[in-house]
């Protein structure tokens, strides 16, 4: 057996321990992410030599070189014999393709490894947003099934398709046809699904009002997540964070330089001058609410209140340029404006996403976008705005016994609000915030 089917066997079980695969692919994608910014600080030089010789020139494991070697594969100029009897002997190039590259990051919706600076050396922006729309064009959009005029709409409204949905389906494929990201019709939300989510939403808005009303110094993480299991079980609901992926709680408590997934604990208790960022995610008659809240306790630093307040106003900004039909680049680049311009940083490696019939689903919401970028925002599209601000740097690391808490490797302060909203016809309509 060859080192890449070992590598196979070990990060796609899925019957292996979730929290664990978890730990091993935050910690790997931090490595990934670390070779590649020094791959492209030199595009043109050729890295070679055996499995164990490249392991050890980047600091990594044999076991993580291979799973570099399986990720980078397709974008190398000559390919690298890894299929078979793969070993740490093993002569191998990473000499790679730049556009091939740059291309496949984007499909895989690597925003940290496509937004990495080191390609601001290699290709301008014009360049970049060239690639960026080829490589999507190439593979999203999914045309929906003949319908014809006079049948029924498929959005369920009663009419006939040349009465509701036809010219909304002809501008998506004029969109298409022209490059742009355009997102399959099993995203959109019809009129029964908002409503659905609006009920889930009152559930999860009712839990971060009580926690408003009872968060106080004195007060731990686990009364939090406690306050929030009898909230739900008097409204008939259940958490969407509980068992997801193997997130062992009902909610996320994040303190002062955690920037999210904090586990809620006895022994953290909340003390005059922390900030703390409660996020909450419901599932009620099947549809999916989310939305995060900062509290501040007592006394807080006015710089980390200023962090706090102005996460909350990038939030309003990127829902300012929330409209049908434009680039959901948009809303990642006005959150940023307002977040850098104000000397604080966006963390890269998380953001928002769609929601609604499930707790993920596409989109992928970045905020570190540029305008006129990104899939199509369209009516029926909904999705969360959630930026992690921090008042250092943006980097990041994920504790490597539970895989989860993520905090600022500098050890500063970080703030996150989360809204969810649908696109409407004329702007947006919030549903959880």
């Amino acid at each position: 057996m060859g080192l890449l089917e070992d590598w196979h066997k070990k990060a796609y079980n899925q019957n292996a321990n979730q929290q664990a695969l978890s730990r091993l692919w935050n910690d790997y994608f931090a490595k990934e992410k670390d070779i590649y910014a020094q791959l492209l600080k030199n595009p043109d030089e050729e890295v070679k030599g055996t499995v164990k010789e490249l392991a050890e020139k980047y600091g990594i494991t044999v076991e993580y070189m291979t799973a570099f070697l399986d990720g980078i594969q397709e974008s190398l100029k000559t390919p690298n014999p890894i299929e078979n009897d793969l070993s740490e002997d093993t002569e191998v190039s990473l000499a790679f393709d730049k556009e091939k590259l740059y291309k496949n990051m984007v499909a895989a919706d690597a925003n940290w490894l496509y937004d990495l600076p080191e390609w601001d050396a290699i290709y301008d922006e014009k360049e970049r947003k060239r690639l960026y729309l080829e490589q999507k064009k190439s593979g999203t959009y999914i045309a929906p099934k003949k319908i014809y005029p006079n049948d029924p709409c498929p959005c369920g409204s009663g009419k006939k398709y040349k009465k509701c949905h036809y010219e909304f389906d002809k501008r998506c494929e004029r969109l298409w046809a022209d490059g742009e990201e355009v997102l399959p019709r099993e995203l959109w939300k019809s009129r029964e699904d908002i409503e659905g989510i609006k009920v889930s939403a009152e559930v999860n808005k009712g839990i971060l009002d009580y926690v408003g009303e009872h968060i106080q110094a004195g007060v731990s993480t686990m009364d939090i997540n406690d306050w929030v299991n009898d909230y739900l079980a008097a409204h008939d609901a259940v958490s969407a964070d509980l068992n997801f992926e193997g997130y062992p709680y009902s909610v996320c408590t994040s303190i002062n330089s955690v920037i999210c997934h904090g586990f809620p604990n006895k022994d953290d208790v909340l003390k005059d001058g922390d900030i703390i960022n409660v996020d909450m995610s419901t599932i009620k008659g099947g549809y999916f609410s989310d939305s995060s809240r900062m509290y501040c306790i007592g006394n807080v630093d006015p710089e980390w209140r200023r962090l706090v307040e102005t996460c909350h106003e990038s939030v309003k900004a990127g829902l300012a340029v929330v409209k049908p039909w434009a680039h959901l680049g948009d809303v990642g680049a006005a959150v940023n404006k307002v977040c850098t311009e104000a000397g604080f940083s966006v963390v890269r490696e998380y953001g928002g996403h769609g929601i609604g019939k499930e707790f993920h689903e596409d989109p992928w919401v970045g905020f570190t976008t540029e305008a006129g970028t990104g899939p199509i925002m369209f009516p029926g599209m909904c999705f969360t705005i959630e930026p992690m601000v921090n008042m250092g740097a943006p980097d990041i690391t994920t504790d490597k016994d539970n895989g989860w808490i993520v905090r600022t490797k500098d050890g500063s302060p970080s703030a996150q609000w989360e809204v969810q909203l649908v696109v409407t016809d004329d702007g947006y309509e919030l549903l959880s915030w």
